[in-house]
């Protein structure tokens, strides 16, 4: 396991690991950052997928964001992370240019793709992760086949993004015992997550009760299970954990670390969730930007 980097960043030492662990030192009884550890960055809304639950409402008629050419670019500490998502990600014309500039800058930067475009697209991904364009690569699951479960065994730093609503039993049944790492996010009403929600209510709901009741189980059976916030908040995943182990692994409150930015709209926000009239047109730093975000959650 390798060092990736290390910085200070207020009061506390980050070090981030080869295999995506991050660890944060303190003297102090708390932490407080001086800049975000990571934004969300969606780069495009393009997407040929066209899910029932797609919070982001991606589409084949979805717009690129110019994403060479913002100034917030040129802002970016080293070691600070980008997820980078979409839509569709993959399909951005600028991507491995884009992922070029981040790494000249020691950007960490992650990239979330659909399960389908990770198949499809293998060249562009080996490409990506060879040449340590991307460190973390989530890959949004669809179908746990065979074939997909031996492929993603062949990136050690590959975590399968599931959500509480829609993963099922048959999902896991694939998946379990594995050796695989797993992120569990949280149902999403927003734009066709929403829509989704009033047709399949019943549906979602039974399946988030199955998740909430056989979770500490599940857990048992991947290398890694994570959890965004609104997972963590819908599962109550802190009854599973010990205080101790609560503090040690939590890493934070939407906007205290982190914050959304819209490259196509060209805003940014507390979290991708957030309502669009606490929606901010981008500034030209990524610290003014945190600095918004802090303010509000003050």
């Amino acid at each position: 396991m390798g060092l990736l980097g290390r910085y200070k960043n207020g009061n506390f030492v980050t070090t981030i690991l080869s295999d995506g662990t991050k660890i944060r030192e303190t003297e102090d009884d708390e932490f407080i950052p001086l800049f975000a550890e990571n934004m969300d960055i969606k780069i495009c809304n393009y997407c040929d997928m066209g899910c029932k639950f797609c919070h982001e409402g991606s589409t084949i008629n979805g717009k690129f964001g110019n994403i060479l050419n913002e100034k917030f670019i040129d802002s970016l500490h080293p070691y600070q992370e980008v997820a980078i998502g979409g839509g569709d990600a993959t399909s951005h014309p600028d991507l491995t240019p884009f992922l070029q500039k981040l790494k000249e800058k020691k950007v960490i930067a992650n990239m979330t793709v659909n399960q389908i475009h990770f198949e499809k697209k293998q060249e562009l991904i080996k490409k990506l992760v060879n040449e340590k364009l991307i460190y973390g690569l989530g890959v949004s699951l669809v179908n746990p086949t065979k074939h997909f479960i031996e492929l993603i065994k062949q990136y050690p730093n590959a975590v399968i993004h599931v959500i509480n609503g829609v993963l099922k039993p048959s999902d896991i049944k694939a998946l379990e015992n594995n050796n695989l790492k797993m992120l569990i996010l949280g149902y999403k009403h927003l734009r066709r997550g929403n829509e989704y929600f009033e047709e399949e209510q019943n549906d979602i709901e039974t399946k988030q009760q199955w998740l909430y009741e056989n979770l500490e189980d599940i857990i048992q059976k991947f290398q890694v299970v994570s959890f965004d916030n609104l997972a963590i908040e819908q599962l109550d995943v802190k009854r599973l954990l010990t205080q101790e182990e609560w503090d040690e692994f939590y890493m934070g409150d939407d906007g205290s670390t982190t914050y959304y930015v819209d490259m196509v709209e060209r805003k940014f926000a507390r979290s991708s969730t957030a309502h669009m009239n606490k929606r901010y047109d981008l500034l030209d730093s990524v610290d003014d930007m945190f600095n918004v975000i802090r303010m509000e959650n003050d």
